[in-house]
């Protein structure tokens, strides 16, 4: 699963929101989770915390300019090897690779540069690096990538943006939707696992019911990218939507699931 929990699952007022994060992943369940904007999860015991409410290892990538990231693995998955991208990331990106029967699974979790899209597609190519020197055929990219898709109209999306926010999402002509993000992963062999499993679903992941703010139209910015070779062992991959998650952030997760068993 990857999940954007906004904001480290604080607000500026009120009671936070990181009970309802735990609540959804803890019913969720997922075996591997690439969480993305982890305010203040780099400090104290926040991040041991959290992992042990949600019954995971948590291993986080911290940020230079933004918030960090981290993926978290579910016992009995066996980790054996992980560590921050040292790329200057925005926000950041970590790799987890851990032991499966069909051989060692790496997940990649990142979080793409929110502003700009030249130093998004720059980002993408550093994360397709990564899926290159990855070990074995299966690797995952889960994250908020802050990028639109090269396959869809956007058109009407980025008009009902306000203008600072429609400049996330137009090259310099100021008309082209910026989707080169994306795109590169695509051109590096990743297969979009929602496109490809849910056809009849838009996948939009942004904003929640009640957790949105004017940065977002109703738009997929969250994305999981796996090898060919993972690909073909992937059942479903399902934007989970209702209950908690309308709540817990403004962003929906994203949950895949996969014939694959701890080694």
């Amino acid at each position: 699963m990857t999940w954007n929990i906004r904001t480290g699952g604080r607000d500026r007022a009120g009671p936070g929101r990181l009970d309802r994060v735990a609540r959804v992943v803890a019913e969720r369940r997922p075996d591997l989770l690439a969480a993305q904007e982890l305010r203040g999860f780099d400090s104290g015991d926040v991040l041991a915390g959290f992992a042990a409410e949600v019954g995971m290892r948590a291993h986080l990538a911290r940020s230079r300019f933004g918030q960090p990231v981290a993926v978290l693995v579910r016992p009995p998955l066996r980790v054996v090897a992980a560590g921050p991208l040292r790329r200057p990331f925005h926000h950041a990106a970590v790799r987890v690779t851990v032991a499966t029967d069909a051989g060692p699974l790496t997940v990649l979790g990142a979080h793409l540069d929110p502003y700009c899209g030249l130093r998004r597609r720059v980002e993408a190519g550093w994360l397709a690096a990564a899926v290159r020197r990855a070990p074995g055929e299966l690797t995952l990219l889960g994250g908020d990538l802050n990028t639109l898709d090269p396959e869809t109209d956007h058109a009407d999306r980025i008009a009902r943006l306000p203008p600072a926010y429609r400049r996330r999402h137009l090259r310099r002509d100021g008309r082209t939707p910026e989707t080169r993000a994306v795109a590169r992963l695509a051109a590096a062999g990743l297969v979009d696992l929602h496109r490809a499993l849910a056809p009849g679903d838009a996948g939009l992941t942004a904003p929640t019911r009640h957790g949105g703010g004017a940065e977002f139209s109703g738009m997929r910015l969250d994305y999981l990218f796996a090898t060919p070779a993972l690909a073909r062992l992937a059942l479903s991959c399902t934007v989970q939507r209702g209950g908690e998650t309308e709540y817990a952030s403004d962003h929906y997760p994203v949950l895949a699931e996969f014939d694959l068993r701890p080694a």
